[in-house]
């Protein structure tokens, strides 16, 4: 069975991903809503990280030299400045937000055809809160992109 893979790679991308969360909530502290809703998303994210660990306890999360290296994101070292970079970093959350997302449907399946109702309860948790998390991203890129792509300068 492979699932520790993907519960290793699960648990690294919701750290990838709350991290992050908060480098972009100090880089744009200027974005009220940004600031506090990324440290939300981030805590959101930390909170991800506990309730797997039951699972991972059950069934591990080894990366084992099965898992291709490029499988794992680089996540926000730096922040960009202006409304261009705005856009930029909330595009950047959005991919990573993406592999989380993504990765929990992996996981999803695995717990289905295990039958596993812990794992399953799990997931309905946190994949609902990651699509929510993506659908906050996408509309808070919409709203910065006729300020970042046609009226700044």
């Amino acid at each position: 069975m492979n699932l520790n893979i993907y519960l290793g790679m699960l648990r690294q991308a919701e750290n990838t991903l709350a991290e992050s969360f908060r480098q972009v909530a100090e880089g744009h502290g200027a974005e009220p809503d940004v600031h506090f809703l990324c440290r939300t998303l981030a805590a959101q994210c930390d909170r991800h990280g506990e309730l797997l660990h039951p699972v991972v306890q059950r069934y591990g999360d080894n990366s084992s030299d099965n898992e291709p290296e490029r499988l794992h994101a680089q996540g926000l070292a730096t922040t960009r400045n202006g409304p261009v970079g705005l856009l930029r970093d909330l595009q950047d959350l959005y991919l990573l937000a993406s592999l989380v997302d993504v990765t929990w449907t992996m996981v999803k399946q695995a717990g289905s055809a295990l039958r596993d109702k812990d794992l399953l309860a799990v997931v309905d948790q946190c994949d609902a809160e990651t699509a929510t998390q993506l659908r906050w991203l996408q509309t808070r890129m919409k709203q910065a992109a006729p300020q970042a792509l046609v009226a700044a300068r």
